[in-house]
C-alpha cells in the first residue's frame, strides 16, 4: 500500500515541485494551501505533469490556522508524514508586519503539530531557511554554525525550529528533519511550473524572469561600490534542473 504525504504550501514554488516528485515516486499526496501567494493553477498543472499518477493528488484550499478544517482533513485521511512548506516569506514585509508573520508562520505551525500529534502522525519535514544563520562570519555555512536570525521572517523560522527541537526532546516518537536552504531558482523542464509569485516579487530571479517575458520593463540594479569586478552585488543561488530531482544541486554566483 502506498504511503500518503500531506504537503502544506504545496501550491507554492518549492512545494509544487516536491508534490510532483512525490507523485512520480508513487506516493499519494494531499496539498493544503491558502493560496495567499500562489495559485490553484499549480496543483492542476502538477496533476497533468504527473500523468497517470495525477489521480493520487488532492488539493484543499485551507489556512493552517483554521483548526477545524485541518482536523477534518486528518480525520478523513491517515497520513504517514507531513512536509511543511506553508508560510509567509517576504523579509521586508515581515519587518513592517511582524505580528502577521508570527501569527501566520508560528501559530499555523503549532496548530499543525498539535493536530498531527492528535492523529498519531509524528513524521515531519520542515522547510526552514538559511536565514537562521543570520550574518555568518564566513561562507559557505555548515550545519554547526551558530543560529541567529536578523529579521522577523528569519526569527519565525528559527522559533519553529526550536519548537520542533523541544517537541522531539519531549517525545522520542517524533522524527523531524529541518531543511535550511537559500535562494532556490529553476523550474520544471516543461516550463509549466516554476516561481510565479503574486504581486511584487521578493526575490531577484522572479524579477529577472518577469523582465525576460515582458511583464516588467527593466531590472533595477542597486549598489555600485561592492568589491566586485563591476561594483554591483553578488548573489548566490541553489540551482537544479528542477527542484526535488535526483540530480545533484550546485551553487553558482552572479553579479548584477
Amino acid at each position: 500500500m502506498s504511503k500518503t504525504i500531506l504537503v502544506t504550501g504545496g501550491a507554492g514554488y518549492i512545494g509544487s515541485h516536491t508534490v510532483l516528485q512525490l507523485l512520480l515516486s508513487g506516493y499519494k499526496t494531499v496539498v493544503v494551501d491558502n493560496l495567499d501567494n500562489s495559485s490553484d493553477v499549480a496543483p492542476k498543472r502538477v496533476k497533468e505533469l504527473a500523468g497517470e499518477f495525477g489521480r493520487n493528488l488532492s488539493f484543499h484550499q485551507v489556512d493552517l490556522r483554521d483548526r477545524p478544517a485541518i482536523q477534518k482533513i486528518f480525520a478523513q485521511t491517515k497520513f504517514d508524514a507531513v512536509i511543511h512548506f506553508a508560510g509567509l516569506k517576504a523579509v521586508g514585509e515581515s519587518v513592517s508586519k511582524p505580528l502577521l508573520y508570527h501569527d501566520n508562520n508560528i501559530i499555523g505551525t503549532i496548530i499543525l503539530l498539535e493536530v498531527m500529534a492528535a492523529h498519531g502522525c509524528k513524521n515531519l519535514v520542515f522547510s526552514s531557511s538559511a536565514t537562521v544563520y543570520g550574518r555568518p562570519k564566513k561562507v559557505p555555512c555548515t550545519e554547526e554554525f551558530p543560529l541567529s536570525a536578523v529579521n522577523p521572517y528569519g526569527r519565525t523560522k528559527l522559533f519553529i525550529e526550536e519548537i520542533c527541537r523541544d517537541l522531539r526532546n519531549s517525545d522520542s516518537q517524533w522524527k523531524i528533519i529541518l531543511l535550511r536552504y537559500f535562494n532556490p531558482v529553476g523550474a520544471h523542464p516543461s516550463g509549466h511550473i516554476g516561481e510565479d509569485p503574486r504581486g511584487t516579487p521578493n526575490n531577484l530571479m522572479p524579477f529577472v524572469q518577469q523582465v525576460a517575458v515582458g511583464r516588467r520593463q527593466a531590472l533595477t540594479v542597486f549598489g555600485k561600490d561592492y568589491a566586485t569586478k563591476d561594483g554591483t552585488g553578488v548573489r548566490f543561488f541553489l540551482y537544479d534542473t528542477f527542484l526535488g530531482s535526483n540530480e545533484s544541486c550546485f551553487i553558482f554566483q552572479n553579479s548584477f
